[in-house]
């Protein structure tokens, strides 16, 4: 498990190295803006904008008016001026109803997959979610892994649990939400954000079968 964080913290490096290259280039359309902010984040960053807005999604309606809609992205502190905000939404909002679908507007934020990535983006999510409820949580991942052999459990700096929980919180949004429990959606939005900075599906296919001895 050592190798394969070592390997996906390279490559998100090299994820937050490209969207700070494209924001220095200077103008491109707020969405683009949006996505490339998030990105220069990290793996955290959709995620973390993800958990924000569906703190504020009271009712379970997954719509987002204008006003929370703003505050959401104002909380990530992320520069993103208040007339790119408007824009966003309007864009979104097509039918000019005043509400925006929260999860449709994190699919067009998300960096674009091919089909053969999300497939094996599914498959490795199926083989962590042992009990299959559509979480991985620390119990799911014993039955995965096992981090005996990490430096910080033979040292005694963590115990095995310490470790997992660790793993699992590379997958969430960060500022405060860690609850150790990592959703599909937080599971893709990951590998989104490692995709982006792989060229080929072939190459993208490799790296996950090696972390989770897929077929």
């Amino acid at each position: 498990m050592t190798d394969y964080l070592f390997d996906f913290q390279q490559l998100e490096t090299n994820t937050i190295n490209k969207a700070l290259e494209q924001l220095s280039t200077g103008s491109m359309d707020p969405l683009t803006k949006l996505r490339a902010l998030c990105l220069s984040r990290g793996a955290i960053g959709i995620n973390g904008l993800g958990r924000i807005f569906r703190n504020m999604d009271d009712d379970g309606s997954k719509a987002l008016n204008e006003y929370e809609f703003t505050k959401g992205i104002k909380e990530t502190g992320l520069e993103v001026s208040n007339e790119e905000i408007k824009q966003l939404f309007r864009s979104f909002d097509e039918d000019g109803s005043g509400s925006i679908n929260m999860t449709e507007f994190l699919l067009k934020l998300r960096p674009p997959m091919s089909q053969a990535r999300l497939d094996m983006i599914d498959k490795a999510f199926t083989k962590m979610d042992k009990t299959g409820d559509g979480i991985i949580t620390l119990e799911d991942l014993k039955n995965v892994y096992t981090a005996r052999e990490h430096p910080k459990f033979k040292s005694g700096e963590k115990t095995e649990d310490e470790i997992l929980t660790d793993f699992l919180h590379n997958f969430e949004g960060g500022r405060g939400n860690l609850d150790g429990k990592v959703t599909k959606e937080e599971f893709i939005n990951y590998y989104a954000t490692i995709s982006a900075s792989i060229d080929s599906d072939e190459y993208f296919e490799f790296m996950m079968k090696k972390a989770y001895a897929l077929s």
